[in-house]
């Protein structure tokens, strides 16, 4: 079997980092590279220096270490792109076109690119929302995101490129910092409950999103790519479900742990965008083309957060 080689672009963001780390694990030291616009101090990591809309940097780096797959991570998030929504867009798709391209003139063999609940807007049915449904997102980060999930099926049907993808609902974890997303508020609760034991929510107490355990989305992430090309039936994006919840019921969660916890609410703009994308998803497509299956609820996921935070 010949060894993969892993280049990661947006390595040093929430999913980027951890996933790096499991990759290592699987193909060694010596076949991930981590690649961002910024330098960290990693030892032991091979780190290259790398704006993905440099087209020919990223081919140099490519041919370089003789890379077989792309996991594409470098994007504006929600929040942050409806600050910048020229720069959001062109960031989200030229990248994204530039590693497609590498895959079709065969430079690369396969290619990960997450796309988001966000691709779905206020007209999509908002419990268990379908795989296949109306999608008509009213954000810059769930307009790029729908409109990659297109172009990844369409380079896919005319050239044949092995590019697989995920709709990430809201991710969780405890490695690294929150990242500029609407959903990012749960995963500063925790730290704010340990820290100050209280949390001003930028959401109300009843908005209800699809959340997900950072274990859960690498796990999800490796399985699919992992997954003969057979099996992956759907080219534009998977839906993946974790579980759901409010801010008031993280918040409770968080008050068996730490029983003087309080949470305050003040809603900003980031509410409209909550508004606007489901509540929980359907995720039986997944489940029955690559068997996926998550392993962590709100009750598991809180004591793992609490445990590893402090």
């Amino acid at each position: 079997m010949t060894k993969e080689t892993v280049l990661i672009i947006g390595a040093n963001g929430q999913i980027g980092l951890e996933l790096a780390e499991s990759l290592r694990n699987i193909y060694g030291q010596d076949h991930v590279i981590s690649a961002d616009l910024k330098t960290i101090d990693q030892p032991g990591v091979i780190y290259e220096r790398l704006d993905v809309l440099d087209k020919d940097r990223m081919y140099a780096i490519i041919k370089k270490y003789n890379v077989t797959q792309v996991y594409l991570l470098a994007a504006l998030l929600s929040a942050t792109a409806e600050q910048k929504p020229k720069s959001a867009w062109n960031l989200n798709m030229e990248g994204l076109f530039n590693v497609l391209d590498a895959a079709k003139e065969g430079i690369i063999k396969k290619v990960y690119w997450p796309s988001s609940i966000a691709v779905f807007g206020p007209t999509t049915p908002r419990v268990n929302t379908p795989q296949y449904t109306v999608m008509e997102p009213n954000t810059i980060y769930g307009i790029s995101k729908q409109a990659g999930e297109r172009f990844c099926e369409y380079y896919f049907q005319k050239y044949n490129v092995d590019v697989r993808s995920i709709r990430y609902p809201g991710l969780i974890g405890w490695k690294s910092a929150p990242g500029g997303g609407t959903t990012d508020y749960a995963v500063h609760i925790y730290h704010e409950a340990l820290k100050n034991k209280s949390y001003e929510c930028f959401l109300s107490e009843q908005t209800e999103l699809p959340m997900m355990y950072m274990h859960d989305a690498l796990k999800a992430t490796i399985s699919l790519m992992d997954a003969p090309a057979e099996k992956v039936k759907i080219r534009s994006s998977y839906n993946i479900a974790g579980m759901s919840f409010t801010p008031k019921q993280i918040a409770e969660e968080i008050k068996k742990h730490i029983p003087d916890f309080t949470i305050s609410y003040k809603t900003d703009f980031r509410q409209a965008i909550a508004d606007s994308w489901p509540a929980s998803i359907d995720d039986t497509y997944a489940n029955k083309d690559w068997g996926w299956k998550p392993d962590f609820d709100l009750v598991k996921m809180t004591d793992d957060m609490l445990k590893n935070l402090k």
